[in-house]
């Protein structure tokens, strides 16, 4: 091969895969000086290839083409191995950008409780059991968008490790089909999530003439919709961020209507009182309300009625029993098997399926939009 050939065909592999030429011809250089030192026996070879001629240049007198098969074929060896290193490099610095983002591919086959996924480029994603969400079931061949959790070479490979199940994917969700937020007009201030059966999201805004929910929700729901649909159906409660630790409170506990907060700053518990028939909203199907609430605001909430808090103080003067946030994680099942009156108890909006609660106060809006397809 021709010194001129040398260059063109480094250059012309770094256009294919997209790597740095620079860095292929120092690959090649450290290849020739690692092979020809092994077959030699010295340590202070220097190989370099010159950038415009593509001549290679030694601190010794060497004849390449007088060195044989085998060295060749240690140099070539040597050549593919940097070449791989190079196209891994690149494929990981692409992809540790994309920590946090989307990627979309195509199931390609299962390893037992793990699904790989084709992101193109000969790229694999994986997606553990442990990231993923329960119920959601996958076939060959199907399109699917999951959130790249993880990025960490092996060997000659990258490991792109990806979920559905993490928070952040309804914050990349949200980012997408939000312009406000991407654009950072809306803030993200807090999101919890119990995967496949409830997220909440506190919103905020740095323009006050922006409805940070409205935003969310969009015309007649078509933000969210699309969102709900990529969760395949999550219910979704969007809530208007505030500092007041008793309205984030009232927010949080939404569709639930409040009557009275007691707070406990120095031990962070809040207690809640409702009516009656206020108690099974604010708890929600096996505590998911109470307890996504209580992790969104960071405080320990234990919800009663008035007639629960009369029998406590009659029986001992303190207020224990209700529901409360602690008891709400120990009584978390694997799945909704029972109704939720929080779905079925609110107003839809005029006809457009989002879910809208009327605000307690100033700042206390929230919207649940479990379901915002027209006429439901």
């Amino acid at each position: 091969m021709a010194s001129s050939d040398i260059l063109r065909y480094i250059e012309s592999i770094a256009k294919d895969k997209e790597i740095d030429p620079e860095q292929l011809i120092s690959g090649v250089e450290q290849a020739l000086a690692q092979a020809i030192a092994r077959k030699y026996g010295v340590e202070d070879l220097v190989m370099r290839i010159d950038r415009h001629s593509g001549e290679v240049i030694s601190n010794y007198e060497i004849d390449l083409e007088a060195e044989g098969r085998i060295l060749a074929q240690a140099v070539k060896q040597a050549i593919i191995g940097r070449f791989r290193e190079a196209e891994r490099d690149v494929l990981f610095s692409e992809y540790e950008a994309k920590i946090g983002e989307i990627v979309s591919g195509t199931i390609q086959r299962f390893e037992g409780d793990t699904t790989i996924i084709n992101l193109g480029r000969n790229m694999e994603g994986i997606l553990p059991r442990t990231e993923k969400v329960r119920g959601e079931n996958y076939n060959v061949g199907d399109r699917i968008r999951a959130l790249v959790l993880e990025v960490k070479k092996a060997g000659n490979r990258v490991k792109v490790i990806l979920s559905r199940a993490h928070r952040d994917l309804v914050r990349a969700l949200f980012e997408l089909e939000v312009p406000e937020i991407a654009e950072g007009v809306i803030m993200v201030r807090r999101i919890e999530r119990e995967p496949g059966y409830r997220t909440k999201l506190a919103v905020d805004s740095a323009d006050e003439r922006v409805d940070c929910v409205g935003a969310c929700v969009g015309v007649r729901g078509t933000r969210i919709k699309s969102i709900i649909d990529e969760l395949n159906g999550e219910r979704i409660d969007i809530i208007r961020w505030t500092e007041d630790p008793e309205q984030l409170i009232r927010n949080a506990l939404k569709p639930a209507e409040i009557s009275h907060i007691e707070l406990d700053g120095e031990r962070k518990k809040a207690l809640v009182l409702v009516d009656e028939d206020q108690l099974s909203l604010a708890i929600g199907r096996r505590g998911q309300n109470v307890r996504l609430a209580s992790r969104l605001t960071h405080w320990e909430i234990d919800i009663m009625t008035r007639a629960e808090l009369e029998q406590s103080f009659a029986e001992d003067g303190t207020p224990t029993g209700g529901a409360s946030s602690d008891a709400a994680k120990a009584e978390a099942g694997d799945g909704p098997d029972s109704d939720d009156s929080g779905v079925d108890e609110q107003e839809p909006t005029s006809g457009d399926g989002v879910e809208d609660t009327a605000p307690a106060g100033p700042g206390s809006e929230t919207r649940d939009v479990t379901d915002t397809s027209a006429g439901n």
